[in-house]
């Protein structure tokens, strides 16, 4: 079974007798959110089982990959809700599917928005149910079951943290230390995108604690790199690649890493009145790109991503895992620049 079929029969699993029009409202929010993507949790869950010589059937790993898929459908359309996004990489995300749904039906243009929201937020929940039902009914032993559950429970609480976190400091007056702008980094992405389906595929396998905590630690670092690169990205890189807004960073006055860089130091008057402007100018966010090259912002964050991506290998090798694992991921999952690219083969041939 492919991970899409998987996908659509946790999704579509169940049947709502009446309200047709609803159910299916949702199940069409959760195909577009569920559909595309490079999809490499489910394959780094599969790759780490079959590195550790896993023997669990093929049903059994499809449904653990398929459950971190649709962990990240979940929060991916709780996101956009907080962050009121319509689009999501050049086409409509789930609240801007509910909002168009609701402008079909006559809503009044003041009420699109809760109809936006409560749509989302409901696709969002059913994602999540089918994502802990799937870890509960893979078909691994009581044993392995039960410690992929509490992976799932841990990952839910610190990203919940993470995504709050994150919200709180954007809409704080104060910039955060650069300890606890790192600390949502892993927090919102390393814990859920990394650390489980490293661990959950470990798992799988019957490896020992100390492999699960190293795959744990390299997730970590690989999460946090990752983000940190992200962060560059949207508002350095190219929309249409990443697929991102390079506006839309700077507009939500998002506390990331390289932002607080850039408070320490004397740019940061240039850069500050344009953070959290929501009605921010191309011509503005240029400045502000300048001033964050300029004062070494940039150069500070690629170089921290690239040092915790140096720690991930350093660990990946220990556990042999450096070609199957990370050279694969960086160079097809991770959108770094050709540059970048080049710098981080360098730093893993070292």
């Amino acid at each position: 079974m492919t991970l899409q079929s998987e996908l659509d029969s946790l999704l579509h699993s169940a049947r709502v007798p009446g309200l047709a029009r609803d159910h299916a409202a949702l199940l069409d929010a959760l195909d577009l959110g569920s559909s595309g993507g490079k999809r490499f949790r489910p394959w780094l869950v599969t790759t780490v089982h079959a590195a550790f010589d896993g023997e669990q059937p093929e049903p059994v790993v499809d449904a653990v990959a398929a459950a971190t898929e649709l962990l990240h459908t979940a929060f991916v359309i709780h996101d956009d809700v907080i962050d009121n996004d319509d689009t999501r990489r050049g086409r409509s995300s789930v609240p801007g599917l509910f909002r168009s749904d609701a402008a079909e039906l006559g809503t009044a243009p003041d009420d699109r928005d809760t109809y936006s929201r409560a749509g989302a937020i409901l696709a969002g929940d059913l994602a999540l149910a089918a994502a802990i039902r799937a870890v509960a009914t893979c078909g691994a032993d009581a044993a392995a079951t039960h410690r992929l559950l509490d992976l799932l429970d841990a990952t839910l609480h610190a990203s919940a943290a993470g995504e709050l976190a994150d919200v709180r400091l954007a809409l704080s007056p104060e910039m955060p230390g650069a300890e606890e702008a790192i600390a949502v980094t892993e927090h919102k992405t390393a814990v859920y995108s990394f650390v489980l389906p490293l661990q959950a595929g470990a798992v799988l396998a019957g490896a020992d604690d100390a492999a699960v905590r190293a795959l744990g630690e390299i997730g970590r670092c690989l999460g946090i790199a990752f983000q940190l690169h992200d962060d560059v990205m949207a508002i350095f890189g190219d929309p249409a690649e990443t697929g991102k807004d390079p506006l839309g960073d700077l507009r939500e006055g998002k506390r990331t890493p390289l932002m607080v860089h850039a408070s320490q130091t004397d740019a940061w008057a240039r850069i500050a009145p344009h953070l959290g402007d929501p009605e921010l100018t191309e011509a503005a966010a240029s400045a502000v790109r300048e001033a964050l090259q300029e004062c070494g912002s940039r150069h500070h964050i690629e170089d921290l991503a690239e040092g915790h991506l140096t720690v991930a290998r350093e660990h990946a090798r220990s556990l042999g895992l450096e070609c199957s694992l990370l050279d694969p991921l960086v160079e097809q999952a991770w959108r770094m620049t050709p540059t970048a690219l080049t710098r981080a083969a360098q730093v893993g041939a070292a």
